[in-house]
């Protein structure tokens, strides 16, 4: 579904990736590791269009889509979350999910200023579209909630939702359990095996290894902006070279 070509990226005299090339299967759940530096988000944020790199390809379905900026990837299926958590904080939650809705909008600001009929029932269907990417998630008691007042677990949880409702072939997930404690770690395992289930593909960049181990079919791992490993999670586990560079020896 994802193909990643030889993708090298240089920042001046420095070489953040060198030669990475991987494929995603649709309905997989990929994870990739490596130690802090290996130049996992460069990756993602190549794949994702805010990068330009230095050389390689990056397909999506077949389709070349090296250097599309965000905003003609979504409309494609493919959708990121940030290790950051980005929220319009003076919005309600509900608004914030409706956010990710606007791909699918086809009212121009005319017929939004006057309050045409045609835009007034897409607005109700994006809103009823929104609720039920916050059932998805387990927040829907939380439509109304200012998001600056949330916590920072639930936040994720509304960030997953807003990338839900674009509809993604394929969500990119980057340290989604950064700052999590234990029980949102299980519940967010939880969702993300239910995303898997209702046909998107994941890609997610974590250092819970845990998590890694329990939910991925296949890890790739990076080291030193190389390609380290690929395999499954007991490949990985039992790989000498993964041992020693990111593991750790015992």
């Amino acid at each position: 579904m994802l193909k990643v070509d030889g993708i090298t990226q240089h920042f001046g005299g420095l070489t953040a990736l060198e030669e990475i090339t991987f494929g995603v299967t649709k309905g997989e759940i990929t994870g990739v590791i490596g130690p802090n530096g290996a130049g996992k988000t460069t990756l993602f944020n190549i794949i994702t269009g805010l990068y330009t790199q230095t050389a390689g390809k990056v397909y999506l379905d077949g389709k070349d889509i090296s250097g599309f900026p965000p905003e003609r990837l979504a409309p494609l299926g493919l959708v990121r979350t940030f290790q950051n958590i980005e929220m319009f904080n003076q919005m309600t939650v509900l608004d914030n999910v409706l956010v990710g809705l606007h791909t699918r909008s086809r009212s121009g600001i005319f017929s939004c200023a006057l309050k045409m009929p045609w835009h007034l029932l897409e607005e109700r269907r994006m809103r009823e579209g929104a609720y039920r990417w916050l059932e998805f998630c387990g927040i829907a008691d939380l439509a109304d909630t200012e998001a600056g007042a949330l916590p920072f677990g639930k936040c994720r949880l509304v960030e997953v939702a807003r990338a839900m409702a674009v509809e993604p072939g394929i969500l990119l997930m980057d340290e989604p359990a950064a700052g999590l404690n234990s029980r949102e770690t299980s519940e967010l395992e939880t969702l993300i095996r239910k995303i898997r289930e209702s046909g998107v593909t994941v890609v997610l960049v974590e250092h819970d290894m845990e998590l890694v181990m329990d939910i991925c079919d296949r890890i790739i791992v990076l080291n030193l902006g190389r390609k380290l490993a690929e395999g499954t999670p007991r490949e990985i586990q039992e790989n000498p070279d993964v041992i020693k560079a990111y593991l750790g020896e015992g």
